[in-house]
């Protein structure tokens, strides 16, 4: 069998600053000193890729491990390689989770540096607690705080974002929302001992739960995928959901946006629409649109813009299917671009409680 070194220098090449010779003291490596090695023996064209996943802390610890490191016996470098390989090999397949991950990462880093790294892929993104809070989703973060006391829900809406402590207090009971905000109103700078404190107890009790916490609705979901199918794929993917699942196929067509829904629109917001997009890609959206979509259209026009479009139509002669369906999604992405600016108010129906998305 070939040794570590022979293998090595057959199928990579080896960093010149890695220097193996009989004349080194044989000695037992730390973490860092065991990632430095191994970045060594990779060398610049293997080892760049995992180069290029470290941020500057991580770079800056390993780059003083190596700088440091000073020669490696062969028996140290192997018994490295086959302690690498066993940690892998041993479960017959790697295993990629958060346990695993956190296991390797402990292997070179230090406990506080790992559990940041940790902390930052099982919760949102953030600096800071009260930034990770701030992108926690409004109700899942309500349905924690209201069991908590009133002092300590203040608290943590005083350190967050304003707009999500609204959207966290439109969510609690009133009786409890209101008693939290009065005591907002009187509250005194928190010692930092108690403050340290409540992070700590949202860090364990809440954010360590959170990745298990579902945070959206999965037909939501579903439904913007589907507004993204094109009109076939999309007919085809409900109806085969109709036969085998009914009741979700009704969610999600009750979630989904179509061209259709546009004629849903106060006169206001379609006429803001009709400034914001080119007529010629109106008049091939309306070619594979119904007669009422059409005169919903027409008469939010004026009687010689609504005559240029018909008479588009009619030039156009016969379209494909898929530049009509291209059209009308293009044509809805710019309803939704105005809606998330709050230009105009989209609702499934007239009837329906407004919301803007």
């Amino acid at each position: 069998m070939a040794s570590s070194s022979q293998l090595m220098t057959n199928n990579a090449p080896r960093a010149p600053q890695l220097v193996v010779g009989a004349d080194a003291t044989q000695r037992a490596l730390n973490g860092d000193e065991k990632a430095a090695v191994l970045l060594l023996a990779l060398g610049p064209d293997y080892g760049k890729p995992i180069w290029d996943e470290l941020d500057d802390m991580e770079i800056r610890a390993l780059s003083r491990a190596m700088a440091h490191l000073g020669p490696i016996t062969q028996e140290m470098l192997d018994e490295l390689l086959i302690e690498f390989v066993t940690n892998i090999s041993s479960s017959g397949a790697l295993a990629g989770n958060a346990e695993t991950t956190q296991r390797l990462l402990s292997s070179f880093l230090p406990a506080d540096r790992v559990d940041a790294i940790m902390e930052e892929i099982r919760g949102p993104a953030g600096r800071n607690m009260w930034e990770k809070l701030s992108n926690v989703q409004e109700d899942v973060l309500a349905n924690y705080l209201k069991n908590e006391y009133p002092q300590t829900i203040a608290v943590v809406l005083s350190k967050i974002a304003s707009e999500h402590a609204a959207k966290v207090l439109a969510i609690l009971p009133e009786e409890l929302a209101i008693d939290v905000v009065q005591r907002m109103l009187g509250l005194d700078p928190v010692q930092k001992d108690i403050l340290e404190k409540i992070e700590a107890t949202l860090r364990t009790e809440f954010m360590s739960t959170l990745s298990t916490t579902k945070r959206r609705d999965s037909h939501e979901q579903m439904a913007e995928i589907f507004n993204s199918f094109d009109r076939q794929t999309e007919a085809r993917f409900l109806t085969t959901l109709e036969d085998r699942d009914r009741e979700a196929s009704e969610r999600i067509k009750a979630l989904m946006f179509t061209f259709e829904d546009l004629t849903k629109l106060e006169n206001s917001a379609i006429q803001t629409v009709l400034q914001k997009i080119d007529k010629k890609e109106l008049a091939m959206a309306l070619k594979g649109a119904s007669d009422a979509v059409k005169d919903f259209f027409t008469a939010n026009m004026s009687q010689r813009s609504a005559k240029m479009l018909r008479d588009d139509m009619a030039d156009m002669g016969p379209v494909r299917l898929k530049d009509v369906d291209d059209a009308q999604s293009r044509l809805v992405g710019i309803a939704k671009d105005l809606a998330a600016r709050g230009e105009i108010v989209i609702a499934k129906s007239k009837g329906d409680e407004q919301m803007v998305l």
